[in-house]
């Protein structure tokens, strides 16, 4: 078992300690705006096939590669017109793109999961500045055991990964709260590949293009397609209009349910009802009720609209059989 040194970005040389973290081929959690990474450097096969390792994650299911910017992205993968533009529009941001891997990449195939094709991200904060000093990408996961909750503190990282990874670097909560969205442009139209914080409507804007979904049973294609995936240890529930008795409650809205005593924890996602709001506060909640003494967890409906599109995704997987 590995130790697991916990910094904190604050500090002089945090930057430092990643970069020589991943040099090393070391494995290092770091924030974004979406949720904590677990960083790797893409082209070191024995720092990439670590992550499967530490995350419990089946070595077909591809990850994210993280880039500084599109510069850097054209050098690993082939572009199309409209990722082009997309990129250009929504990068540094919560979009991933599935784009052809160039042949001569360097990046070592665990990344890819027997694909030919690569998912590239360049993402907000602290991440994006080891990519820089790095010169090239860093594959990075989220930053938790495989099918657990997504981390988007230190705290959340630790409760699954501590003495698995080299490094925990507390950039304090991330401001988005949900993973991205990932896509890959099609002839006449763009297969939503994973909702998130970017919605479909938003891309379909820019893009000019209809956002289609993914079918249910389609093969794996993309990182977070898996049905059982972001799961608290208790069974949850949705579209609830009230807790049973002992279960936990994650509310949404300024409504409360008359028989909310019998709930054996409480926690609103959004008072106002405000989707921005329950999107970054989504997987704090279930990691506040990710513990073995806890069964069940009941959760209210979320409307299935903008934001609340990914929001439903990622409760319909954390209520999957398992």
């Amino acid at each position: 078992m590995r130790q697991t040194r916990r910094i904190d970005l604050r500090d002089d040389g945090a930057g430092a300690a990643v970069l020589m973290c991943l040099r090393e081929g070391g494995l290092a959690a770091v924030p974004t705006e979406t949720v904590y990474g677990l960083a790797a450097d893409a082209a070191n096969g024995v720092a990439v096939a670590s992550i499967f390792e530490a995350k419990g994650r089946p070595r077909f299911n591809p990850l994210i590669c993280h880039v500084f910017d599109l510069a850097m992205a054209e050098t690993y993968a082939e572009f199309d017109p409209v990722s082009r533009r997309l990129a250009t529009r929504f990068w540094p941001g919560p979009l991933t793109l599935v784009l052809p891997v160039r042949p001569e990449s360097g990046l070592h195939p665990l990344v890819m999961g027997g694909l030919d094709t690569v998912a590239l991200r360049a993402p907000q904060g602290p991440l994006r500045m080891v990519i820089d000093s790095l010169g090239r990408p860093i594959a990075a996961p989220s930053a938790n055991r495989s099918g657990c909750v997504s981390p988007t503190s230190a705290e959340h990282v630790l409760k699954t990964l501590d003495g698995r990874i080299d490094l925990v670097a507390d950039g304090g909560a991330c401001e988005q709260g949900l993973e991205s969205t990932i896509i890959r442009v099609m002839a006449d139209h763009i297969l939503l590949l994973r909702p998130g914080t970017l919605t479909a409507e938003r891309i379909e804007e820019e893009a000019g293009l209809p956002v289609r979904r993914r079918e249910e049973g389609d093969a794996i294609s993309a990182p977070g397609q898996l049905l059982s995936h972001y799961a608290p240890s208790g069974r949850v529930r949705l579209d609830a209009t009230a807790p049973e008795p002992g279960e936990y409650w994650i509310g949404f809205g300024p409504d409360r349910p008359d028989d909310l005593t019998r709930a054996g924890g409480v926690f609103n996602l959004s008072e106002a009802g405000d989707l921005k709001e329950a999107a970054s506060r989504l997987f704090a909640a279930l990691s506040a009720f990710d513990a073995p003494d806890i069964e069940a967890i009941a959760v209210a409906p979320i409307p299935d609209e903008g934001l609340g599109e990914a929001i439903n995704d990622r409760l319909r997987r954390a209520a999957a059989d398992r």
